[in-house]
């Protein structure tokens, strides 16, 4: 299955033209999470924040699978 990473906020979309394909759809969340530390990395050492945004993974029909906030959650 073939999974899009698009970053969304409010206004805006950036969307993942390329996608990953996906073998098994229980492995979703980890490529999601993935990508997040990868995001947070980068904007740190850009001094960016990413604060509003979220990472949306989208099925190849379109379909949001998950949807998960780019800023890290206070416990």
């Amino acid at each position: 299955m073939r999974c899009y990473f698009h970053l969304v906020n409010s206004h805006e979309i950036v969307p993942d033209d390329t996608g990953v394909e996906i073998a098994d759809p229980a492995d979703i969340q980890e490529f999601a999470l993935q990508a997040i530390e990868e995001i947070r990395d980068e904007a740190i050492q850009a001094g960016a924040s990413w604060q509003g945004w979220r990472i949306d993974v989208v099925g190849s029909a379109g379909d949001v699978l998950l949807s998960i906030p780019l800023e890290p959650r206070l416990h």
